[in-house]
């Protein structure tokens, strides 16, 4: 959704435009083409390779971060017109065995974006407990057989042959999910819920989208395009709470405070996309304006 989610940030050519999670680099690429030489356009990104790729453009309209979207705090209130939210893993993370992502091919456990610190998915797994081992594969996968494997990865690990490869843990997860939807890995849900754990992804977005309310100016654009329901629930419920007129039950004839957000609506990739990039099946963009307090929706 590059060319939807370019056009839904309204890019005002001298303008400070923030993207989030830089990745291979194609929404900022198509941000900078629309500014002019006094636009700006700060990008994030925890993963160093994505950094690297971003300090190769000869471009001094362009400032990469080495950091995750929830140090979009550390910007002035008020000072950008656009934030950016492309969410989940880039294409590149996936397509690298060695990064851990994927089960498609064999690769180390690993799944961190930011390959420079914290534990990777098998550190974690060799000393976290039973439950909490659940806890996560339920709660971020939505999995609905997370104690069974909870429990094989510690009698894998208690025997001393805890999977060190996305294929091995791949293998280990189908020995217990017997069940899953057509055409889709029985690791598919798990493998999620390690990733978005071990990357705090959650915790991070809703960082974000709290920040996004003072960095972005009046009139400013909130786009987010996730592709996971927990992700895109957070979004939604974020826009809700945010752009909901509350009344006042002792004085039910005083006009309604606005939030501060007006929603614009929400979209999916078209058929062509979808056919072209088949992981973009489950994308959903929001779309969502910062309006000045007490101002009409």
């Amino acid at each position: 959704m590059l060319k939807e989610a370019v056009e839904a940030l309204d890019v005002q050519a001298e303008a400070t435009y923030v993207d989030t999670t830089f990745g291979r680099g194609g929404h900022a690429k198509r941000i900078l083409e629309q500014l002019g030489p006094q636009g700006r356009l700060i990008a994030f990104d925890k993963d160093p390779q994505a950094v690297a790729t971003a300090q190769a453009i000869n471009d001094q309209r362009l400032t990469i971060r080495h950091q995750g979207f929830a140090a979009l705090n550390q910007l002035p209130n008020k000072s950008v017109a656009g934030v950016l939210m492309d969410l989940g893993v880039s294409s590149p993370q996936i397509d690298n065995p060695l990064r851990g992502f994927s089960f498609r091919q064999d690769g180390p456990l690993d799944m961190r974006m930011d390959t420079s610190q914290g534990p990777s998915v098998h550190e974690w797994l060799g000393e976290a407990k039973t439950e909490q081992i659940a806890q996560v594969i339920r709660d971020y996968g939505e999995e609905r057989f997370a104690n069974g494997i909870a429990k094989a990865i510690v009698a894998k690990r208690d025997a001393g042959q805890l999977p060190a490869t996305t294929l091995g843990m791949a293998a280990l997860v189908a020995e217990i999910v017997k069940t899953r939807e057509p055409g889709q890995n029985p690791a598919t849900r798990t493998f999620q819920a390690f990733r978005m754990f071990i990357n705090r992804e959650l915790d991070e977005l809703q960082q974000a989208l709290d920040a996004s309310m003072d960095v972005l100016q009046n009139g400013g654009r909130l786009v987010v395009i996730s592709f996971h329901s927990l992700e895109d629930r957070m979004v939604k419920q974020f826009i809700a709470k945010h752009s909901r007129e509350v009344y006042d039950r002792r004085a039910p004839f005083a006009a309604a405070p606005n939030l501060g957000l007006k929603a614009l609506g929400r979209q999916r990739p078209s058929v062509e996309e979808v056919k072209a990039n088949p992981r973009s099946r489950s994308a959903i963009m929001r779309v969502a304006q910062r309006i000045q307090a007490g101002a009409s929706a």
